[in-house]
């Protein structure tokens, strides 16, 4: 009970000590993280809603980028219906604060879909104008989490390319496990920019699954990639996902103190801890290197 106790002063001193920096800052250093995996029905979206409202409950504004190309579902997630998508910004037709469309906890999001296609060929006038239209979300939001697509397309691998952080989602399934390494491997041999990749392990049934699965996936990395990865968290197998995505709730919301949450709140917790003071242009870098990637794409 002591551990317990002395465990749950330290969350909340870490919060407050959170709250009080997001309050007194001057200016936002906007973390834009790439939540990806190497195939789908991982429960990637799930984990980013969830995520997101964890880290607005912890009072850091947070605003999703649904990037997943013709399988966006975060708004059905949500049970909400954005009336306007990024493809509205790229055609000028709105400005990116206008397509916002809020969900539960203040979260923010910003539906992309099908218009995401688009980005490869997009021309470099027009892509100047997305990046600068993209520039205005620092103004509103501590984080961006974007919800990639599953697998190593070009339009998923630029979005990790240009991300400051990524976490990638996997399960103990063997399919999930070799489909994360072709992901990690694909980074590597791309000369991924920078050599941090967080694995978060989803759909076990205890601490040791999800060890075991880590050790795994990381003892292949870096015996044949020579990269280790880091362990940022693992999530249970839970009924009450179950309901909550029948439901088109949050279980965040529906059953906050479920183990489920109690993990997804302990990785925020985790992101949050993790913060590179190093960096102040965290968001400047993201969009420099989302911008080259297209540029360098179509030449």
């Amino acid at each position: 009970m002591r551990d317990q106790a002395y465990r749950l002063r330290q969350m909340v001193s870490k919060y407050k000590n959170n709250r009080m920096k997001i309050e007194n800052k001057p200016n936002s250093k906007t973390r834009v993280l790439a939540i990806t995996s190497g195939k789908g029905g991982v429960g990637k979206t799930n984990f980013t809603i969830n995520l997101a409202i964890s880290l607005n409950k912890l009072g850091y504004k947070t605003v999703i980028f649904d990037a997943d190309i013709g399988l966006a579902n975060v708004d059905i997630a949500l049970g909400i219906m954005p009336k306007h998508t990024i493809v509205d910004v790229i055609k000028k037709e709105k400005d990116i604060l206008e397509i916002i469309t809020e969900g539960p906890c203040g979260l923010k999001i910003i539906a992309g879909g099908s218009a995401l296609e688009e980005l490869i060929d997009i021309k470099e006038r027009e892509l100047y104008e997305l990046t600068s239209q993209l520039e205005k979300l620092s103004e509103t939001a501590d984080f961006i989490l974007i919800d990639t697509g599953a697998g190593i397309s070009k339009t998923v691998l630029s979005f990790i390319e240009a991300a400051n952080e990524v976490i990638l989602v996997t399960t103990p399934e063997p399919t999930s496990l070799t489909d994360a390494y072709a992901l990690i491997k694909t980074l590597i041999i791309s000369n991924y920019s920078y050599n941090k990749i967080n694995l978060v392990v989803n759909k076990v049934d205890n601490y040791y699954e999800a060890k075991e699965v880590y050790e795994k996936l990381n003892r292949a990395t870096k015996r044949f990639l020579n990269f280790e990865l880091i362990n940022l968290g693992y999530i249970q197998n839970s009924k009450l996902l179950v309901e909550s995505v029948k439901l088109q709730k949050p279980i965040t919301l529906l059953h906050p103190n479920s183990s489920f949450v109690k993990r997804i709140n302990a990785i925020a917790l985790k992101i949050v801890g993790n913060e590179d003071n190093s960096n102040d242009n965290n968001f400047k870098n993201f969009i420099e290197r989302f911008k080259n990637y297209f540029l360098n794409y179509s030449k």
